[in-house]
């Protein structure tokens, strides 16, 4: 096969700076691969044009390069769908046919881009695994396949065929194995694609519990289930999220989709993959409604659940989106995200505060607590002094109330008069007045070349002069 279909991916990407939120960083470049599978549009990976500002794609043998615009991207599986307005560039191409799940040993071939050549490459492997596993790109756990070939840089993004049609897009190298790699299988290319017909959200939905393995004997016994009973205990439930007013903490999820869930948390999917439960949700599109059967205080009960979007107190990662911030007396505040937490670097999961980290693993999303409000640096001015050290700090509270989310903590700091009292998660107390920190704006805005006191995305306060804002 010639695999003229496929197609090398060049995006021109600005990512946010989280330490410095009113910027981005310098302008980088990257090439990925993708696959036509229609006319004029291509499926590649979404972390190919992740916050991309310029896209262009290329045939293979061919110098011209033509521009590309992204109309779908889903973060969570990692697929994003490209369109092209030159009709002659995909002429006499045959678009791709998207395949079913493969079987474990089946042969694949591996179709891309890798960097060091300029042509088409082909590595050949087999299926060895089909489990959900969690998605780099987002952190998401989903259904995903494993093959025994080399995935290199570039060639994600690109098209794994079987039997001649593409099971699966590359998106990850595994990176303490050897040419071993991960693809999107074709159940979920087919559902993200349907969704772009259909007009749905692009985001996977998730159920939004947190659950424990039910395989202990005396467990079991005292949540009432019987020998032939199976499931897993509902030990959270995050706010708004699909099982929010559905699912209660305590109940044994024992059905999900019409699959049986067994006491170590997995399903036969698909009537012959043995995998988690989650795999279920990568099969629908928000909106949807999934029956669920739990069995709660000794009774079992049918649910059913409207598909959401997947909601966490820390939001994992986000594209395609500049950060959240708000300055008042040289205090920047940041919404905590995995984003933020990556100022830490390349090990951020070891280097970043433990608390943080807590709040990202374990946090729990509450309607009285939606988003977490982090003091994450000190802009020095006379205003603020004795206060340097407080950076990276989680705020509990403005003038003795709570705020819900950041939107809520910029209101309460807007229509805070004389002394402002913000209280720390590490019992620090920061006291300013209020009239002293609203004078010295100017000065700090010019001092440290920020163009306003908040984000785009947050409202202005009353009466206040649209050039304080920043795009």
């Amino acid at each position: 096969m010639s695999h003229a279909e496929v197609v090398r991916v060049y995006s021109t990407y600005q990512d946010p700076d989280f330490e410095s939120p009113w910027q981005s960083v310098a302008p980088r470049g990257s090439t990925g691969s993708g696959v036509f599978v229609a006319p004029q549009r291509i499926l590649t990976g979404a972390h190919v044009v992740a916050n991309a500002t310029f896209v262009q794609v290329q045939k293979q043998s061919d110098p011209k390069k033509v521009t590309a615009r992204v109309v779908a991207i889903s973060h969570d599986c990692d697929l994003a769908l490209l369109e092209i307005d030159d009709k002659s560039f995909a002429r006499g191409i045959k678009p791709a046919v998207i395949g079913e799940l493969p079987r474990p040993r089946d042969d694949v071939q591996v179709v891309g881009y890798p960097i060091g050549g300029e042509e088409v490459s082909i590595t050949e492997g087999v299926v060895s695994r089909i489990e959900v596993q969690r998605y780099e790109h987002s952190q998401r756990h989903l259904l995903a396949v494993t093959v025994d070939a080399a995935i290199n840089e570039g060639n994600s993004g690109g098209p794994v065929y079987a039997r001649g049609k593409v099971v699966g897009i590359a998106f990850q190298a595994l990176h303490d194995a050897e040419n071993i790699g991960e693809m999107v299988p074709g159940p979920i290319m087919k559902k993200f694609l349907e969704g772009v017909k259909k007009q749905k959200p692009p985001e996977v939905p998730g159920i939004g519990i947190t659950t424990q393995p039910l395989e202990n004997p005396a467990l079991r016994a005292h949540l009432g289930m019987r020998p032939r009973d199976t499931g897993v205990l509902v030990t959270a439930v995050q706010f708004g999220s699909s099982a929010w007013g559905q699912l209660e903490v305590g109940d044994v999820l024992m059905e999900l989709d019409g699959l049986r869930i067994a006491d170590n948390g997995t399903v036969r999917y698909r009537g012959r993959y043995r995998c988690q439960f989650d795999a279920v949700i990568g099969d629908h599109h928000i909106g949807d409604v999934v029956q669920a059967r739990v069995l709660r205080r000794g009774r079992p009960k049918d649910v059913a659940l409207e598909m959401q979007a997947m909601l966490w107190l820390v939001p994992r990662t986000e594209y395609d989106r500049r950060p959240m911030w708000f300055l008042f007396g040289g205090l920047v505040f940041q919404r905590l995200t995995a984003e933020f937490l990556r100022n830490w670097g390349e090990h951020w999961w070891d280097k970043a505060p433990k608390e943080l980290l807590h709040l990202y693993y374990s946090g729990l999303r509450k309607p009285e607590q939606q988003e977490v409000v982090v003091l994450a640096q000190v802009l020095a001015d006379a205003v603020n002094v004795g206060y340097e050290a407080f950076h990276n700090d989680v705020v509990v509270s403005v003038q003795g109330e709570k705020p819900v989310d950041m939107a809520d903590f910029v209101r309460l700091m807007d229509a805070a008069k004389g002394e402002v009292v913000l209280k720390l998660s590490s019992g620090a107390i920061v006291l300013l007045d209020a009239d002293a920190a609203r004078a010295a704006e100017a000065r700090i805005l010019q001092r440290y070349h920020v163009p306003g006191d908040r984000s785009s995305d947050l409202p202005p306060p009353r009466g206040a002069r649209r050039r304080r804002r920043t795009a």
